[in-house]
């Protein structure tokens, strides 16, 4: 009897992947910015010639989302992100400051390992190998099992591409036989240098114990806070933009609307107007009951539904115009499922009577599941603004925007991003929009521009007036106290080498 033990083959092949990746990343590591640029510009260019083909593949194979939505991501991905990417200097020389005679030298971290997720596995894929690529690093690809086949897809598309431009073989790589095992080996090889987890929870405790650092882009739990003076048209028509992009599987989104009380009716008769549907206890309840399992992890076969289909499944019927399912609530509770992340078009709605609750509301939710990833204020008052970018436990802060659009830097300036670092959680070692910018070292240099014997025996050189190079006096930048305990420092160390 012939009996394969897949977990063996996968551990196998990720040796045998990171290894090809380390020595591919020492010829990458060579290559000048306009080489790495060369390569990623022809990967996204040829990927999008198939942004549409591989959408219609992801929605079949995972069951999750739409098309439409995820062409436009995959589109966001191969032709926004690189334009954005041009004139980036990631390695060699990336700043020169020749005033202070300072530099700072751009080096790539080494080997990369990536996770994404099965709810955008194309976009995200498109994402991640340009990145690395732009920044001269290695990166493998451990399929998500659910997207496995278009993930594979669309990385054979940008192999081919990088690697008719000269990217060496090996730089970017996949598992084929992918299992548990084998992506903990991929974590754990003492080649890889850094962890790329978007969206796959299962494997972020094995990513830690790897003891590496890992860069995650978690999903949210994020609110979306409606202030008195916002422009209400225009902030219902945005949170139902966000809600209902890709049947609401973005971890950004909104997941509550937090309403301050004195134009909470005026909220809603908007929401309705542009395709909410207010459910009645009864219909919560029976709709609650279905998003988690008895363990507390989220049914997968309500992600990305749409809202008929939820309300379908849930046994009552709604108006054929609806596009989102808002529930009234009152509380935060582990127990209450809309409390909770939703990864479909659904809501929470909260009143409170001023933005000092709202803003305590908007704390408990972030904290209910410690994600930290996103929130969302519409406001007109700079102040409240300000205070809730102050206190809020939170990643990004987004004003009078889409979550789902400005979180990745469509409708906002931030970096377009496909992975949101959730690092404001303690997941992670960032709560950026991750660029290529966090998948480098930047190394030091700083020119000698004075000695120690001018500091320590040279009383008039910090004085409050100096002279510069043309023999115009002015004020030193030095503060007399430091320049004192520096004096003493260098004296003391002098003393000893004497």
């Amino acid at each position: 009897m012939n009996i394969i033990d897949n977990d063996l083959l996968s551990i196998q092949e990720s040796r045998i992947l990171v290894e090809n990746a380390a020595r591919a990343q020492k010829m990458l590591a060579t290559f000048p910015q306009e080489k790495l640029d060369e390569i990623v510009e022809r990967m996204a260019e040829e990927i999008g010639k198939h942004t549409r083909e591989l959408a219609v593949m992801s929605q079949d194979e995972t069951g999750y989302g739409k098309w439409q939505d995820k062409c436009i991501k995959n589109r966001f991905a191969c032709e926004y992100l690189p334009a954005k990417l041009r004139g980036m200097r990631c390695v060699g020389i990336i700043n020169e400051n020749g005033q202070d005679k300072t530099m700072d030298v751009g080096v790539p971290m080494g080997v990369i390992i990536a996770l994404c997720p099965a709810t955008s596995p194309v976009s995200t894929t498109i994402y991640k190998a340009l990145i690395a690529i732009k920044s001269g690093n290695a990166i493998i690809f451990s399929p998500h099992p659910r997207a496995k086949e278009t993930i594979c897809k669309a990385l054979d598309i940008m192999i081919r591409a990088a690697e008719g431009y000269g990217l060496p073989e090996g730089a970017l790589a996949y598992l084929h036989t992918v299992t548990p095992s084998g992506t903990i080996e991929l974590m754990n090889h003492i080649a890889t240098s850094l962890i790329m987890n978007t969206g796959v929870p299962g494997m972020l405790k094995a990513a830690y114990n790897s003891g590496k650092p890992v860069i995650y882009g978690g999903t949210g739990n994020g609110p979306a806070f409606i202030e008195r003076t916002a422009d209400i048209k225009q902030a219902v028509k945005d949170i139902i933009a966000s809600k209902t992009f890709d049947n609401g599987i973005v971890p950004s989104a909104e997941q509550s609307i937090v309403v301050d009380s004195c134009v909470a009716s005026d909220v809603k008769r908007e929401l309705q107007n542009n395709g909410a549907y207010f459910m009645t206890e009864e219909e919560a309840q029976k709709l609650g009951s279905l998003f988690f399992r008895s363990d507390g992890s989220m049914d997968s076969e309500m992600v990305g539904k749409s809202a008929q289909r939820l309300a379908k499944k849930a046994g009552f019927s709604i108006p054929e115009s609806s596009t989102v399912l808002i529930s009234e609530q009152k509380y935060v509770s582990q127990d209450n499922p809309y409390s909770k992340e939703k990864l479909c078009p659904v809501l929470a709605y909260y009143i409170e009577d001023d933005w000092m609750h709202a803003c305590e509301k908007c704390i408990e939710l972030l904290l209910s599941e410690r994600h930290g990833h996103t929130l969302v204020i519409h406001s007109k008052d700079e102040d409240v603004i300000r205070q809730f970018a102050l206190k809020k436990p939170v990643g990004r802060i987004l004003v009078n925007t889409p979550a789902s659009f400005g979180s990745m830097g469509a409708t906002s300036n931030l970096f377009p991003a496909l992975t949101l670092g959730s690092g404001s959680a303690g997941k992670g070692i960032t709560s950026d929009n991750v660029s290529p910018m966090n998948l480098i070292y930047v190394r030091k240099v700083g020119y000698g521009v004075r000695n120690v014997e001018e500091i320590v025996n040279t009383n008039g050189l910090f004085t409050e007036e100096k002279s510069d190079l043309n023999g115009m006096t002015k004020k030193s930048d030095y503060n007399p106290e430091d320049i004192q305990m520096l004096q003493h420092i260098l004296k003391k160390a002098m003393e000893k080498i004497k």
